[in-house]
């Protein structure tokens, strides 16, 4: 996997077991040699990002983040590459994505929550059916589209990712025009679950995605934080969805419950938080390090040419 990988191949740069003539199978590291290490790799990945905070323009001026203090924005270039290396999703489920918050304090390393932020373009969402949906029966619904979907991730080479059920049931706030619903997903490779607290925010010629991805122990830090973060989040006069016009705007295909049911978001992909605990993989690596180094400088020497005689 992609984050393994980083580490694999950065080890040698901060003390990899260099080959020698003895063969062991473990490596001794004493604990602030191993704390040293952790912290100059992390230091030198989270050193690769620049967040702002102030207005933010989204999807060619529909939308605008205003991002107070206390929170911090990573743009879409660096959180497409955050979703697929670090947290090992697929890249077409982060093809979408314009950024993420984040909170003030945290990293892309370190973070109890992070909202991922999109949008989708498919027109006015008529909101008529909000009262009707019967959202067990969607969730049993869901479940069974698990199976198609975690075929094609193990066909790309990534675990499965298995919807266990809501973390919080679908609420739709009609004033505000914002659908609310949290799923509690279980990642083929991740020790716990992970959290997608799914807001939609409707708007005249499509929808506002803020997907906050954690850990299932951040749920409640999560739910506090949303109002927060939809007082950040607002559709640019012209576009907000008070001002639908029948007589000129695409209508969507899809209602409320098509939102929460994802069919029509296929972009807006399921995102799963497999940060491997760091120091844990280092420990790994660690122990398994002078056997790979062996192996990697063994291979090397045997395909160099042998050197030509006097």
């Amino acid at each position: 996997m992609a984050f393994l990988a980083t580490l694999l191949i950065c080890l040698p740069m901060f003390g990899a077991p260099q080959d020698t003539a003895e063969d062991t199978s473990t490596v001794e590291m004493d604990p602030a040699t191993l704390d040293s290490l952790v912290q100059a790799f992390s230091d030198s990945i989270n050193a690769r990002y620049t967040f702002v905070t102030g207005k933010v323009d989204l999807a060619d001026g529909v939308a605008s983040l205003n991002i107070p203090e206390g929170f911090k924005f990573l743009d879409g270039a660096q959180s497409r590459e955050v979703i697929v290396d670090l947290w090992e999703n697929p890249p077409g489920a982060a093809e979408s994505v314009l950024g993420m918050i984040f909170p003030a304090n945290a990293t892309v390393l370190d973070h109890a929550y992070a909202f991922v932020v999109e949008y989708d373009a498919m027109g006015y969402v008529s909101d008529a059916d909000a009262d009707d949906i019967n959202y067990d029966e969607l969730l049993t619904t869901m479940k069974e589209d698990d199976v198609a979907e975690n075929q094609q991730r193990k066909a790309e080479g990534y675990g499965t990712l298995d919807l266990i059920g809501w973390a919080a049931p679908p609420y739709y706030d009609k004033e505000r025009k914002v659908l609310h619903w949290a799923k509690e997903l279980h990642a083929e490779e991740a020790e716990g679950n992970t959290l997608n607290y799914n807001v939609r925010v409707l708007g005249r010629k499509g929808v506002l995605v803020l997907n906050a991805v954690a850990g299932m122990e951040a749920l409640e830090e999560v739910r506090t934080n949303i109002p927060a973060v939809l007082d950040m989040a607002s559709f640019n006069p012209g576009y907000t969805y008070e001002e639908f016009d029948s007589n000129v705007d695409e209508v969507a295909a899809w209602t409320v419950g098509g939102l929460v049911a994802g069919k029509v978001l296929a972009k807006a992909g399921i995102l799963a938080l497999i940060l491997k605990n760091i120091k844990l993989v280092f420990i790994a690596l660690a122990a398994a390090g002078a056997g790979i180094w062996r192996f990697v400088s063994g291979r090397r020497k045997k395909e160099e040419p042998p050197a030509p005689q006097a």
